[in-house]
């Protein structure tokens, strides 16, 4: 013989699953890593103590103003975002969730996206160091540029490392510096042939080069829109598409000659 439940008591034994169901999905890990403002360097000083470009081979110009490569923090591999981390940073404009396949590699140990971090920011110093003496005429010469940005990983730098070492060999080549002295910013890849591509996490990287002084940031075009989401006041973008067409900006700023585009 089957006993009757009440409804109460009906109802008390089917939320009991649906209860657990949802805390398990509250304190599960989610597949996303959640991002912050990074530190930023200036290419044309020293970082740690180091000078971040050492040009040999060639005479080197004193400069004035900064370009400043910025990054984002974001938590580690293998950390455990659940969803309350989830939902505090999405309503947060200094902090953002990435999906973590777009921060890191998939499938990689923690030490196995270390080196590849590393790998990928040696192969941009070596296409930003191309790119830069292409820039100037000067790849047939016995010129050795060495980069040095401790605990900083993958390409996103490579735009930043150009025009370094663009701004130390030549300035805006007239004489100049290539910043006009203002302290500039920016992210961006860079190919061997000055080709800038996208990078991500845009919107947290203005915030930190803004904090850190910059008055400029050049942008990657493709990412325009997200640049300017959630631009910082007094932060001015500049739009890149190729190394060459960031040098004429910077220049056209320094000078106030020419135009000088915009998101």
């Amino acid at each position: 013989m089957l006993s009757r439940l009440t409804r109460p008591q009906a109802v008390a034994v089917c939320a009991l699953p649906v209860v657990g169901l949802l805390a398990t999905a509250v304190f599960a890990p989610l597949p996303f890593s959640v991002a912050q403002p990074g530190m930023t360097a200036n290419v044309l000083g020293e970082n740690r103590g180091t000078p971040v470009i050492t040009i040999s081979g060639a005479a080197t110009r004193e400069t004035r103003g900064q370009l400043r490569m910025t990054t984002i923090e974001a938590t580690s591999p293998d950390a455990h975002v659940s969803l309350p981390d989830v939902l505090d940073s999405w309503f947060r404009t200094d902090q953002a969730v990435m999906p973590r396949d777009a921060v890191y590699p998939s499938g990689d140990s923690v030490k196995e996206i270390e080196q590849y971090n590393k790998e990928q920011m040696r192969q941009s110093q070596d296409a930003a160091t191309r790119a830069a003496l292409n820039h100037l005429d000067r790849s047939d010469q016995d010129i050795k540029v060495d980069l040095k940005l401790a605990d900083v990983g993958g390409p996103s730098a490579g735009l930043l490392f150009s025009l370094g070492i663009i701004d130390k060999l030549d300035g805006d080549g007239s004489g100049g510096d290539l910043t006009g002295g203002r302290t500039i910013a920016g992210t961006g890849t860079i190919t061997a042939d000055g080709t800038v591509g996208p990078v991500g996490g845009v919107p947290l990287k203005t915030q930190a080069a803004r904090r850190d002084g910059a008055t400029v940031f050049l942008v990657p075009k493709a990412e325009c829109g997200d640049a300017k989401a959630e631009l910082p006041k007094g932060l001015r973008l500049i739009p890149v598409t190729t190394l060459k067409g960031a040098v004429k900006s910077l220049v056209a700023l320094e000078k106030g000659t020419g135009s000088v585009p915009s998101c």
